[in-house]
């Protein structure tokens, strides 16, 4: 009798035991888990892109960050959605968020302009990155065709500046 006592007394020992060390090493721990990488799935992000684009015309700021946010992370190299999500975040004053996500953008869509022009505005006027500035008008001017006076003078300011 005092054998089964044991023996079940051992069990759940074993079974906190395993309980415990299962809670300590949390979910999502497992070596197989770390290594898989994201999924990159632009079908999918072109649904989140419009449901955000859903939200902003609603009013709904947080849930069309939240979409656009989704949306980037499934497909980096939608630079319109890039563009719309960074455009948000300087409107909620998280500066250095939007030209982080810019810089992403520039990374996935180097060709991209407006990516370009919006992260010089971002890094001149709010994060007062002149140098980043400049590099970024420079590389706005050389993707457009067109003359932009206007850019071509914050430009020769910069330079003027950074002298």
């Amino acid at each position: 009798m005092l054998r089964g006592f044991h023996y079940a007394q051992r069990a759940l020992i074993i079974s906190v035991l395993v309980g415990l060390t299962a809670c300590a090493t949390g979910p999502g721990k497992t070596p197989e888990r770390a290594a898989v990488q994201p999924v990159h799935s632009p079908e999918q992000a072109r649904e989140w892109a419009i449901k955000g684009v859903n939200a902003h015309e609603n009013g709904d700021i947080p849930g069309a960050i939240k979409a656009w946010q989704t949306s980037v992370a499934l497909d980096p190299s939608d630079a319109t959605t890039v563009n719309n999500l960074a455009l948000l975040l300087k409107q909620q004053n998280r500066f250095r968020d939007a030209a982080n996500l810019l810089e992403q953008g520039v990374e996935a869509a180097p060709e991209v302009a407006q990516l370009h022009y919006n992260l010089a505005v971002i890094s001149e006027l709010y994060l007062l990155d002149l140098d980043k500035a400049l590099v970024h008008y420079q590389r706005y001017r050389a993707l457009t065709a067109e003359e932009d006076k206007l850019v071509a003078g914050w430009i020769a300011d910069l330079e003027r500046r950074l002298q």
